[in-house]
């Protein structure tokens, strides 16, 4: 895939994983989607195959990062917060034990 596609998918990507990851959420989608646009028309003029290989790497693991790590939490009384989870976000908990389990 050549280097141009490969940035365009990147910013695609990201742009996909904000309107998931802050959904109904417009000042975070608002500054998101600016800082996203802001990075990107920053480095534009970058020729170097080698630094743009870096930033689209760079890219994608704040795509993974946003995408496996960040939980929308919303207020809804003063010391009561309700989290909202996206689906496949949270796994199965599987409760810690001292000692191991004996086998039957």
């Amino acid at each position: 895939m050549g280097t141009r596609l490969k940035v365009l998918s990147v910013f695609k990507k990201l742009h996909r994983t904000r309107v998931d990851v802050f959904k109904d959420d417009t000042r975070a989608l608002t500054a998101a989607r600016f800082k996203i646009n802001e990075e990107f028309k920053k480095n534009k003029n970058e020729i170097s195959e080698e630094n743009i290989e870096k930033m689209i790497k760079m890219g994608s693991d704040v795509e993974a990062v946003l995408r496996e790590t960040v939980l929308q939490v919303e207020h809804v009384e003063e010391n009561k917060l309700l989290l909202r989870p996206r689906e496949g976000l949270l796994l199965e908990n599987v409760p810690y034990c001292d000692e191991p389990r004996k086998k039957s």
